[in-house]
């Protein structure tokens, strides 16, 4: 049976394809044996906010007050969760905008990124961003070129 997903969009001109969403992580989840046996057991939950939302929560929690892409907290399998991924789609929006990439792939992304944080991915040292970096891509590859660019539209 497939985990539950709770998907919260903060972000007031983000639109979401739930269905579609949800049908990603759960292909993750059924490719776990490829990353680390993927996250704990329980209910995941994303969160998307804007950019000022998230560093607040970079501040609160992880005593920075800088901008980020992406903050995971982990869950407590004991009680059903598996931790929580909480994304800025307006840091997508602007690297998107930047490197001239689509905007709901490099979303999905972040996504894909914490999903991998909650597996026991860690960025933080070279070796371990380098083995990071090639588990986000096979996991896109597991999405397909084509599943996230439908995912994620951002309004004006």
């Amino acid at each position: 049976m497939p985990r539950t997903i709770a998907i919260s969009n903060q972000h007031p001109r983000l639109r979401i394809d739930r269905r579609a969403l949800r049908q990603a992580l759960h292909a993750l989840d059924q490719a776990a044996a490829r990353f680390m046996e993927g996250p704990p057991p329980g209910e995941l939950s994303v969160v998307f906010l804007t950019d000022s939302e998230l560093t607040r929560l970079h501040a609160n929690f992880l005593d920075d007050d800088s901008s980020t892409d992406v903050i995971t907290f982990s869950g407590e399998p004991a009680f059903g969760t598996a931790g929580e991924v909480c994304v800025s789609a307006d840091t997508a929006r602007d690297f998107a905008a930047k490197h001239h990439h689509d905007f709901s792939t490099e979303l999905m992304l972040y996504v894909v990124h914490g999903w991998l944080h909650l597996a026991g991915y860690d960025d933080l040292e070279p070796t371990k961003k380098r083995r990071m970096r090639a588990a986000e891509k096979r996991a896109m590859g597991i999405l397909g070129t084509s599943g996230p660019a439908l995912l994620f539209t951002l309004k004006n």
